[in-house]
């Protein structure tokens, strides 16, 4: 038996931890079967003295055990060690370490110091400070922050390899700042440091949102450090930003998210030329918080493709994949030679360069050479592309480029992969839009003048992205950014951080429950609900305190089901589904989540009032949207999977709802219709209630609307809009048409819990179930989800009559088998478990697939391939193996010939039975 993965606050050894009460968390490895953790013991201690023991606790508990200690000290380094047993009286150990940093924001002296440049100057201001000291060096470190976002050298070296630091918040609200340990970077018996840094307007001064406002939230940018050093004969010294710090304008000279940057590399050096003194500006400490989330960083660099000519004269570097992040070159031209790097994110249906659905972002890099070997690449801009034109480059080569890709570090945490390579593109695809948009908040998109924090977009993924990343430490920063933005008064705003000063609408401001509800059940974290639970219920609250007479929520702006496809008059892009049948369906589904938040917290008063007011509402809620028969008011695909997945309709009209789901669906020629709010939820009811098949064939689907059909179009990600790009290739209004939008990525979710069974029973995947359901089209599929507990692993096939299952359940869990095709379930512990068996895939069975194939999608010409696709199989059962042959001798190329096939084969097993 092994400890491995022991964290602490979900870090490996992290450093400036300014959490009072740290917990621990590790997972088991071990050779045995049904493995559980008996005890743990665990020793914090630092510079030999016991923090705490917390002697052996009997207890199977190995994810977020809280510190019981004596307090922690500021600036120290702490030991931790562990021993845990197991049921077979194995025992383990295991240590690490973590440093804290500042618990109390006032113990800093630090003034946020500004410039006094005039309003035309664009250059980024750049803030430094020369210093010495006769002293041997012990540990250094350096907090940081601005108003804006920076970088920090020393020495003339970058300290970090954080981007767009302090990232965004509400910055009257919230500021977050930055640990950095220097201790080896800093010079001391008497040598001369220099501390530089230098910012840019960032979110906080810069352009930001459709309307290309500047100085959201001020119009200055500032500088905030302190640089705490210990010598080795036991002294302290603080340098700190006041007004012996100087100021000047460096390389870069313009600088803005949207917009790009321009970078002058003949421009002096900082120690030389024209220096300011500095002012300071007005602040207040108590915004101050250590940064909760990880940084942006840059995880991955993709050599170019190719570099082109279009049909324009565009010289272009295509990446290969529409990415986040920025375009670094490697040049060697003239002293003052100019270079200008421009974004685009897909081709038109000419091939050529199409920065249109940027809108009015330029997204443009201009750079001055200096005649030397040169590295380029931006500070303060991002940009998402897949296409750079480049100008003013002779002859350039695909090895002169790196598309350097960022995006908040977030570990990885799933797997999804299957035989299907189409699938496989739609899961790659879900994962890259995840990477590109969530950059320190979760984005709507990462290209065109908006990359706002949009609540329903991030509530809509919010599962599929706990799957792919570890969202933990991401959600809990967001959220704490809601929660400043929201009041009882005014509500949950539908973007945050709020500059659009708009509130309160279903689906977007729900975020505000659904996500830490999300949180709690994939990491069995309750301090995000305690956080959070005054956002939560209050947003409940709000509702209720604007209900009708009937106790319904029929007022303000709604977005309804936003981008369906079945709106004929109107405003289409609400979708025609009812938009308060949707906004009071989460009302209901929300007060469920708040009563039950209500219970994990202890509150029991306040969860019986919320069960209460939910059924009160789910009552009103009936009488206003289903008739005496069953009859919904709104017969969408929505309306119907929401009714279905939110348990609003009467259980006895339940089977009727799921039929009516299935005509629609047919109705449409096996279609979706649904937009942002329907999406995530159509499949999972279908194929919770006795309509997999349906669910299947929706998925599998590749003409427009699917979601292979993007695949189909190369898209590398997700797109905003069902249809951006028609079939003959010409493109939507670009206004409308974000090429990299997570939101109907959401049948990842689908994908993982359906396809790959993998579901959690309690919270943090304590105890869980795999239930895995199969999908024609794919003959095997891998799931693999690392869980707080370890790694699960759902592995199945079925080919030639034989199935075969494969779960892996990490030590201290257990888990319950639902296998393919059985009636039973049953229930397991740790260890790896295989299953093989014969299908049971019945004569009737193949029968309504083959006649109902037949009858739909005969004369579709993406029909036709799918049936050419799925026939050979589909008849899998030995009796009737004379129809694969046939299928094969006869070829399918045209539709007599296949319906021909279809015809004999529908034949025999009308015989058969």
């Amino acid at each position: 038996m092994k400890i491995y993965d022991f964290r602490i606050e979900y870090r490996e050894q992290p450093k400036g931890l300014a959490v009072k009460i740290p917990r621990f968390s590790w997972k088991i490895a071990s050779g045995d079967n049904n493995v559980v953790q008996t005890a743990w013991h665990l020793i914090v201690s630092s510079a030999e003295k016991c923090f705490w023991d917390s002697g052996k606790i009997e207890s199977d508990q190995s994810v977020l055990v809280p510190y019981a200690g004596q307090a922690l000290t500021r600036e120290q380094e702490y030991q931790v060690s562990l021993e845990i047993w197991d049921n077979y009286g194995n025992r383990a150990k295991a240590e690490t370490a973590f440093t804290t940093g500042i618990f109390d924001t006032g113990d800093f002296q630090a003034k946020m110091i500004t410039h006094d440049f005039p309003p035309e100057e664009t250059a980024c201001p750049v803030f430094f400070r020369k210093f010495s000291s006769d002293k041997e060096v012990s540990s250094a470190c350096i907090y940081a922050t601005a108003l804006g976002v920076y970088e920090i050298t020393l020495n003339g070296k970058r300290v970090e390899d954080y981007y767009m630091a302090p990232g965004w918040t509400d910055y009257h609200k919230i500021l977050q700042y930055q640990y950095y340990d220097v201790t080896d970077r800093l010079q001391g018996t008497g040598k001369e440091n220099v501390l530089e840094l230098t910012v840019g307007n960032g979110w906080y001064k810069g352009i930001l949102s459709f309307d290309c406002k500047p100085d959201r939230y001020g119009d200055r940018t500032a500088v905030w450090a302190e640089l705490h050093v210990r010598y080795t004969d036991g002294t302290e010294e603080v340098i700190t930003t006041d007004e012996t710090w100087h100021v000047r304008t460096g390389q870069i000279r313009y600088s803005e998210i949207y917009m790009g940057e321009t970078i002058d590399t003949n421009a002096p050096d900082i120690r030389e030329g024209k220096v300011s003194a500095v002012p300071e500006a007005v602040f207040h400490s108590t915004v101050l918080t250590p940064q909760l989330n990880e940084p942006v960083r840059v995880t991955e660099c993709l050599k170019a493709k190719s570099v082109f000519t279009d049909p324009k004269g565009n010289i272009l570097v295509d990446f290969g994949q529409n990415l986040t992040g920025l375009v670094e070159i490697r040049i060697r031209g003239e002293k003052g030679q100019k270079i200008t790097v421009r974004h685009a994110e897909t081709l038109d249906q000419d091939g050529v360069f199409y920065p249109d659905t940027l809108r009015t972002a330029k997204s443009e890099d201009t750079y001055i050479l200096n005649g030397e070997e040169q590295v380029l690449m931006p500070h303060f801009t991002f940009h998402g592309f897949r296409y750079a034109a480049v100008e003013g480059i002779e002859n350039p080569r695909p090895e002169m480029f790196t598309a350097c890709v960022m995006h908040s570090d977030m570990r990885k945490t799933g797997e999804f992969h299957c035989s299907n390579e189409k699938v496989n593109q739609l899961q790659s695809n879900i994962s890259w839009s995840l990477r590109d948009n969530f950059f320190d908040i979760p984005s709507d998109c990462p290209q065109r003048d908006e990359r706002l924090g949009w609540m329903g977009d991030a509530q809509v993924f919010s599962w599929t992205a706990a799957f792919n990343r570890e969202t933990a430490l991401f959600f809990t920063k967001w959220m704490r950014d809601v929660s400043a933005a929201s009041s009882l008064e005014r509500g949950v705003p539908h973007i945050v951080p709020d500059i659009q000063e708009t509130y309160s609408s279903a689906a977007w401001s729900d975020a505000a429950v659904i996500i830490p509800w999300v949180v709690y059940q994939t990491y069995g974290d309750t301090r995000i609900l305690e956080e959070s639970w005054k956002c939560m219920h209050e947003w409940v609250d709000y509702i209720h305190n604007h209900v009708n007479e009937n106790g319904l929520w029929m007022t303000n702006y709604q977005y309804g089901d936003w981008l369906a496809l079945d709106r004929e008059m109107g405003d289409k892009s609400v979708g025609a589904t009812d938009v308060y049948f949707v906004a009071n369906a989460y009302y209901i589904y929300v007060t469920e989540l708040v009563a039950k938040t209500a219970h994990v917290l202890g509150k029991y008063e306040e969860a019986a009032y919320y069960e209460v007011l939910r059924e009160k509402t789910l009552d009103s809620f009936r009488k206003e949207y289903y008739t005496a028969r069953g009859r919904i008011v709104s017969e969408t695909q929505t309306a119907c999977a929401l009714s279905l997945y939110f348990n609003l309709a009467y259980e006895k009209d339940r089977e009727n709802i799921v039929q009516m789901l299935v005509s629609n669906i047919e109705d449409h020629q096996n279609h979706l219709t649904t937009g942002f709010v329907g999406t995530p939820y159509l499949c999972h009811a279908l194929s919770e209630n006795k309509a997999h098949d349906t669910a299947g064939l929706l998925f599998m689907r590749e003409d427009l609307p699917s979601w292979l059909y993007a695949v189909n179009k190369g898209a590398t990600t997700l797109w905003e809009r069902w249809d951006a790009v028609l079939p003959d290739g010409t493109m939507q209004d670009p206004g409308l048409n974000s090429m990299n939008h997570y939101a109907n990525g959401a049948i990842g979710d689908w994908m993982y819990r359906k396809i790959g069974g993998i579901n959690q029973t309690k919270a943090g995947y304590r105890r869980f179930y795999v239930k895995p359901m199969f999908v024609r089209g794919i003959e095997e599929a891998r799931t693999e989800l690392e869980s707080p507990y370890g790694k699960i692993v759902s592995c199945w096939s079925c080919r030639n009559g034989k199935i075969r299952v494969e779960v892996s359940v990490p030590a201290n869990t257990r888990a319950d088998l639902f296998l393919p095709e059985k009636e039973e379930s049953f229930e397991v512990g740790s260890g790896t478990h295989v299953y093989e068996y014969d299908t049971n895939t019945s004569l009737k069975e193949l029968k309504f697939t083959l006649d109902s194939t037949l009858g739909e999608i005969l004369d579709e010409p993406l029909g036709m391939k799918m049936m050419e696709e799925m026939l050979p199989e589909l008849v899998h059962n030995p009796m009737i193996e004379y129809a694969r042959q046939m299928t094969l001798a006869e070829g399918i190329s045209s539709a007599p010939e296949v319906k021909a096939v279809y015809e004999a084969v529908l034949k025999e097993l009308n015989a058969q039975m």
